[in-house]
């Protein structure tokens, strides 16, 4: 997370813990994972400050909400551009760089100007399609 952005945000100790766990952090954990592993230091810390701190590093563009799994939000705290793959069975979620341009026919833009796009990929991760085989033995 850039230096000269935390310089607008306030610090408290609280704070301070989820922004080390968020830091480089690839798991994509939600609010409620960032908020069951700080509060092991703060157990007083309450939900709303994960939520409130989340919200602030979201408009400090310090922090991604990813809306690519249904169930709840999730955030990346690397906000260089790059796309994921996901486990449609676990959830797990990965990085990968690369880049996947589309062309928007002109006709489907509906006159919007595009600024770039997100590549999210499906399918199953090896550990579950492990777990897939050792259940069909």
């Amino acid at each position: 997370m850039a230096k000269e952005k935390r310089k607008r945000f306030k610090m408290t100790p609280q704070r301070l813990a989820i922004l080390k766990y968020l830091e480089n952090n690839k798991e994509h954990p939600s609010a409620a994972d960032i908020y069951r592993n700080v509060s092991r230091v703060f157990p007083t810390m309450a939900l709303a400050t994960v939520y409130n701190t989340l919200r602030a590093l979201k408009e400090q563009e310090n922090v991604r909400e990813l809306s690519i799994d249904s169930g709840k939000g999730r955030f990346d705290p690397d906000t260089e551009d790059h796309n994921h793959l996901i486990c449609v069975k676990c959830r797990k979620i990965v990085d990968i760089r690369g880049d996947f341009s589309l062309h928007l026919p002109e006709d489907d833009r509906q006159g919007f100007e595009i600024m770039g796009n997100h590549v999210d990929f499906y399918g199953v991760c090896p550990a579950c399609t492990r777990k897939g085989r050792e259940i069909r033995t």
